[in-house]
């Protein structure tokens, strides 16, 4: 477009930010059944202080805060279906601490600055690199460190491969759960752009968080 209406233009490119390297990032491979399961493990294996959850549609939002709900676990949540005022009211008890975890869609991504959010769990992988370092980036703020885990399933898996390369790191594999079933296997021949179908598993960590 520009080179059809302009003369002699310039581009001008603005290199994407890197996450912070004090931000523990991990990966864990799933089938879509074992999302909620898994999240639930993890809130309840290691009490975290404030724990933002991100998915991609509002239904997803609303399904996994009402699952967790039912588990015992105090959740809220933020997206497009709630008007300004109660989005206000959740986050104001959120910011207090009166809610430990809340679920939203990437209307949170941005401008939202909260020093004690110590866990960001991605529910979907997000649709760019850029959402992925915005979503992350919520934890480890100031001087805090922070734990950032993201939910791969076998669709999202180029896509997952493609953030890792913007980011220039691959991120650490993890283990679920026995008690979750099998997890699928990870693709590879695709991290640095070839077109192998051949699956195999990455080297991966034994179940459990390390920090």
């Amino acid at each position: 477009m520009a080179g059809s209406i302009l003369h002699n233009p310039v581009e001008i490119s603005i290199a994407m930010s890197k996450p912070p390297e004090k931000i523990v990032q991990q990966a864990f491979l799933v089938y879509d059944e074992q999302k909620i399961p898994l999240i639930q493990h993890l809130l309840k294996e290691k009490q975290y202080r404030s724990v933002l959850i991100f998915c991609s549609n509002k239904l997803n939002v609303k399904n996994l805060t009402r699952d967790l709900r039912r588990k015992g676990i105090k959740a809220g949540e933020i997206h497009s279906d709630l008007d300004q005022g109660e989005r206000e009211e959740t986050l104001v008890q959120y910011k207090s601490g009166r809610l430990p975890v809340l679920v939203a869609t990437d209307i949170l991504s941005r401008g939202i600055d909260i020093d004690t959010i110590d866990l960001v769990i991605n529910f979907d992988v997000p649709h760019d690199g850029e959402d992925y370092v915005h979503r992350i980036g919520r934890t480890a703020r100031a001087a805090a460190d922070g734990s950032a885990f993201t939910l791969v399933n076998p669709k999202d898996q180029r896509k997952f491969q493609s953030i890792e390369r913007l980011i220039g790191k691959d991120v650490t594999k993890i283990n679920i759960p026995e008690h979750l079933g099998e997890q699928p296997s990870y693709m590879s021949g695709q991290r640095n752009g070839g077109g192998s179908s051949k699956k195999n598993i990455l080297k991966t960590k034994e179940a459990g968080i390390s920090n």
